[in-house]
């Protein structure tokens, strides 16, 4: 045996075939327009994100001013519902004296008074009511005549 028929095979390596420039200008003109497309979706993005931001922060500012109107209303319906109590406590108050007053009058024109006379003035209005309720009256309320 010679050592011709022990030799390993020689290795063949095949060389990848050489690119074509058919096959290269797609591939670089699909990672142009990616690119591009890609370019265009975050310059999106960061429009869309400044305009919630801008958004969030008009927002806030017209929570802020209702907030702050809110605060302004429920201070002077307070101020005004402590100037109603105060004023209704005063007019209790006044009545309340008043009605003393006329109390006071009253037991004063009583004792003056004597108390037959009192009983006396009460009696007349008395009859004179029961009089009047046996005179005839026509249908108008006149008194018929006889």
């Amino acid at each position: 045996m010679s050592t011709s028929e022990y030799a390993p095979p020689a290795a063949t390596f095949t060389n990848p075939p050489p690119a074509n420039k058919e096959n290269v200008t797609p591939i670089s003109s699909k990672i142009t327009e990616l690119s591009e497309s890609r370019q265009e979706l975050l310059n999106r993005m960061k429009n869309l994100k400044q305009d919630l931001q801008s958004w969030r922060s008009k927002l806030d500012d017209q929570v802020k001013v209702y907030r702050d109107e809110l605060s302004e209303l429920k201070k002077s319906l307070s101020e005004e519902t402590e100037k109603l109590r105060s004023d209704f406590q005063e007019l209790r108050t006044t009545l309340q004296q008043q009605q003393d007053d006329v109390a006071a009058s009253l037991k004063g024109l009583s004792l003056q008074d004597s108390p037959a006379e009192a009983k006396e003035a009460e009696e007349p209005e008395v009859e004179k009511e029961e009089r009047q309720d046996e005179t005839p009256t026509d249908e108008d309320g006149k008194v018929a005549e006889n």
